[in-house]
């Protein structure tokens, strides 16, 4: 089994479609391991605020087919592929780490990871120690070197 950490982001009715997004991970891919969830603004247009987490799985899938499963999941909760990529989201399930997998033309790991707060700092949350892969350095000191503001990010509950 490999530990594959994946985002889940959305601004369309965002607390429903995030339970959805988590209870269908659930079912596909038993325990999880949830970092908590941000809302954060809408980044590269003008919208609706997301709610952003990342959510870890453990999976013998290897990372094509585990792309599938998150398309289908993503289908499911009513999201349309071909959508301009700064829009509004029921859901977007990116895969941003498969183990320690280096491969650039399936890019893992994702490069949102280094760019975004909204990504980086749930990793922080919930696997501070861990290596970015290629790297020698943990996400915990990725975070203490990001340039982005943490003050966009607020922790909301999905109750």
């Amino acid at each position: 089994m490999t530990r594959a950490w994946i985002s889940a982001g959305t601004n369309v009715e965002p607390e429903r479609n995030m339970r959805a997004a988590i209870d269908n991970l659930r079912q596909v891919f038993g325990e999880l391991v949830l970092s908590p969830v941000y809302r954060t603004q809408a980044v590269g247009f003008e919208g609706d605020d997301f709610l952003n987490m990342v959510i870890g799985i453990d999976t013998d899938l290897p990372p094509d087919r585990l792309r599938g499963r998150l398309r289908e999941i993503e289908k499911r909760l009513g999201r349309m592929r071909g959508e301009e990529k700064f829009s509004p989201r029921t859901i977007d399930l990116d895969l941003l780490t498969w183990g320690d997998l280096m491969d650039e033309a399936a890019g893992i790991p994702r490069d949102e990871i280094l760019r975004y707060a909204f990504v980086l700092k749930p990793l922080v949350d919930v696997a501070p120690g861990e290596i970015y892969p290629g790297s020698q350095k943990t996400y915990r000191q990725l975070w203490d070197e990001h340039q982005g503001s943490d003050g966009l990010l607020r922790v909301v509950r999905l109750d």
